[in-house]
């Protein structure tokens, strides 16, 4: 073993450390999906964000707050699986705090709360918008369909695009 200032072992020129120095493979794997979740509870987060400002004005309303801005942008009224969605961000914590500490009894607790407080929900969502969207699809341009809008654009594809947005993340 060589030390600071001291001699070099005889013999080499120190280009000898690749069969030392090696990680093992399972340990590059280990990092690198902890990396992605990271990443994945980064961009959770940031959504979470955007459906805070979307069920703001919901809430505001049960709390008695009126804000004339919020009310103006006439926001349609959330559905309970906005509300069982956000209950799953906290979740992310528990992740974050598993991959931190190696402890894969927290990893399975938070697989199988973000299955089911984050991807049941969007099911349900794409489930239920699924219709709407066929229908603006489909529809001629001179035909007058009744679809939910909101700012001009059709509510349904809006809260898929939110889906399937999440579902890649």
């Amino acid at each position: 073993m060589a030390s600071r200032g001291g001699v070099m072992v005889t013999g080499t020129n120190g280009a000898d450390f690749q069969h030392r120095e090696k990680i093992a493979a399972q340990y590059q794997i280990s990092a690198l999906n902890k990396s992605r979740l990271k990443y994945c509870v980064f961009f959770h987060h940031v959504l979470f964000l955007a459906m805070l400002a979307k069920l703001s004005a919901d809430i505001l309303d049960k709390l008695d707050i009126f804000i004339l801005e919020i009310e103006e942008l006439q926001i349609p009224q959330p559905l309970w699986w906005e509300y069982i969605w956000c209950m799953s961000v906290p979740l992310s914590f528990l992740g974050l705090s598993a991959i931190k500490r190696n402890n894969i009894k927290y990893l399975r607790k938070y697989m199988y709360g973000i299955i089911g407080l984050g991807l049941l929900p969007l099911l349900y969502c794409v489930l239920h918008y699924c219709g709407d969207v066929w229908v603006y699809l489909s529809a001629e341009d001179d035909e007058e369909e009744e679809i939910m809008t909101w700012q001009g654009y059709p509510y349904g594809l809006l809260c898929l695009a939110f889906s399937w947005g999440l579902q890649e993340s």
